[in-house]
């Protein structure tokens, strides 16, 4: 059998993320290229192939300066932070992406932060010049969001880039930017900032290659919802030559250099041509042999709605981007409006909204929720309803009058339910209010471990993949360093996937997959075999899974999913369902 992939080369956590000067790339870090083929996580379905363009290095801090004008250094630093977080707010209005608007406008409030800016002061007045101000600042909160642990750890990623773009304002350098070769290439970089990422020109960027990140970084979401081919926690990935050829596949997670233009070309038209033959290929998922599998989106408002992606409805709306950077919780009647247009778009089809995710990395003002010691392992989900039941009341409300409107029957999950006697309350508040399909997200252990009993008092179960291995696995969804345990071919996961599935079975009600997990071609499958009945993702994943589907027999999939559950680690799982080929 073939030997597993090592895990990700640890980094040290206090060094940040590699800035983006405008240019053609960077030198390669010391120790000399790499060669071969080197592995990764896949989080970017597909294939493609180019040469390497490389992210250059974070703008060079000067040697301190002392003795210059404290006011106009603090004048010059706050007028820095500030044209970084004007800039971040501009890419938020123009980014079509939702998901990355939302990312981009987050970033901008932290370059605004009254602490962060203050922070900046003080060093000023210790006697720092401008540059060094910030980038002092920036690293004693990036400590601190690091210290809190949980998904809040991920906004240290975001304040490295602020530093690099803030600096480089200070010292009148380029702003960061994506390197501009005047040819299509692959770009590979330490990590990337929400700012590059969603803006990326999918008609020159090929494919994205980063050495850290995790499947669920914002680099893998808005890879995913630009449709590029991408791979993740890829270890000496910055030190492919530049201008070297490679090929990327998103699937497995492999980047082979070595190749030649002419094999490039071949891989970029076979690409071309799948991707053509998706788009016009439709209907509803199923295997080869006929067996139905519901392909649904994920989706955070109905401008995630596409008119040209074929889905059957919508398996997780994700409702908390109406309620973030809110000082006032959205009311009754702006809720209606919202879901209202989500049902709009599907009256016939199936839309299960997931009730206020709020907590760890989406703290929300108007809850006046303090500071907690671990935010991942605390008040988020549906646990703000123990301290404000009115904001879930309010919404089970607002869900209700929205379908009633639009003459349809929502489903309705609770996130981060971890009891029977969670379970138990969450659907008699939505039964009271007429909700008759009420379900939970399972993303703990223990919810998992009970489905059976679950199932007695709900209607259906939704595996949300990302936070169930977060917790499975005792590994922040943010740590780099942890990438390898976060990979959703983990046998240990599929394990809990398959015991959802088999209640769902014994109990004759569906058990679906709206984390990562289910955009994944090669995945997606073995999910299928394990028992799962329905499939959400990003629009883009929609395509390559419905044909992953139709390539396989059922009885394919169950033996894939055999195959994977036998595993002993999740590198050795991938390749040897990839070595089996559909049927």
């Amino acid at each position: 059998m073939p030997e597993p992939t090592a895990a990700p080369v640890p980094l040290p956590e206090t060094a940040p993320p590699p800035g983006n000067t405008t240019g053609t790339g960077t030198a390669a870090p010391p120790g000399g290229p790499v060669t071969g083929t080197l592995r990764g996580l896949g989080v970017g379905p597909g294939r493609a192939a180019g040469r390497v363009f490389r992210m250059a290095g974070p703008p060079p801090l000067p040697a301190p300066v002392r003795g210059r004008d404290p006011d106009r250094e603090r004048r010059e630093a706050l007028r820095a932070l500030a044209a970084v977080a004007s800039e971040l707010e501009a890419r938020a209005a123009a980014a079509s992406d939702p998901a990355a608007s939302a990312i981009l406008e987050a970033q901008s409030f932290i370059a605004a932060d009254p602490g962060l800016l203050e922070s900046v002061e003080g060093n000023v007045a210790a006697g720092m010049d401008a540059a060094h101000a910030v980038d002092a600042a920036c690293a004693g909160h990036r400590e601190a969001l690091l210290a809190a642990g949980g998904l809040i750890a991920e906004r240290a990623a975001d304040l490295d880039d602020i530093r690099n773009r803030a600096v480089a304002e200070v010292l009148g350098l380029p702003v960061p930017g994506v390197p501009d070769p005047g040819h299509p290439f692959v770009l590979v970089a330490d990590d990337l900032a929400p700012a590059d990422t969603a803006g990326l020109d999918t008609g020159t960027v090929l494919a994205l290659v980063t050495e850290r990140g995790g499947p669920t970084s914002h680099t893998a979401i808005l890879a995913r919802a630009l449709g590029l081919p991408a791979v993740v926690s890829c270890p000496g990935a910055t030190r492919i030559g530049e201008g070297t050829w490679v090929s990327v596949d998103g699937t497995t997670g492999e980047v082979r250099t070595g190749i030649g233009e002419e094999e490039a070309a071949e891989i970029r038209r076979r690409a071309t041509a799948d991707r053509r033959r998706r788009a016009a290929s439709g209907g509803p998922g199923r295997t080869a042999d006929g067996h139905p599998v519901e392909l649904l989106l994920n989706i955070g408002s109905a401008a995630d709605l596409r008119p040209e992606v074929e889905a059957e409805g919508v398996g997780l709306f994700r409702t908390e981007f109406l309620f973030l950077d809110r000082r006032e919780a959205p009311g009754f009647d702006e809720q209606v409006a919202a879901y209202e247009e989500v049902f709009r778009a599907f009256p016939g089809g199936k839309v299960v909204v997931r009730t206020l995710d709020a907590g760890s990395d989406k703290p929300l003002p108007f809850l006046g929720a303090g500071r907690e010691p671990n935010p991942a392992l605390g008040v988020r989900g549906l646990r703000v309803a123990r301290g404000r039941p009115a904001v879930l009341d309010t919404q089970l409300d607002a869900i209700a009058e929205a379908a009633r409107r639009r003459g349809v029957e929502p489903w309705v999950m609770a996130p981060m339910v971890s009891t029977v006697a969670e379970a138990d309350d969450f659907a008699a508040r939505a039964r009271a209010r007429g909700i008759t399909r009420v379900g939970a997200m399972i993303e703990v252990p223990a919810a998992a471990l009970r489905a059976d009993r679950l199932l007695e008092r709900l209607d259906f179960l939704s595996l949300g993949t990302n936070d169930l291995s977060q917790y499975a696995f005792a590994a922040d969804r943010q740590h780099g360093e942890l990438a390898d345990l976060l990979d959703p071919w983990q046998p240990g996961l599929l394990r809990l996937v398959s015991e959802c599935a088999r209640a769902g079975r014994e109990a004759g009600k569906p058990v679906g997959v709206c984390g990562e997990a289910a955009a994944d071609p090669l995945l997606a499958p073995v999910l299928v075999g394990l028992g799962v009945t329905s499939l959400s993702m990003s629009a883009p994943s929609v395509a390559p899974v419905r044909d992953a589907l139709a390539l396989r027999s059922l009885e394919r999939c169950r033996n894939d999913a055999r195959t994977a559950l036998e595993a002993d680690d999740p590198a050795w799982a991938r390749r040897a369902v990839a070595a089996n080929g559909p049927s």
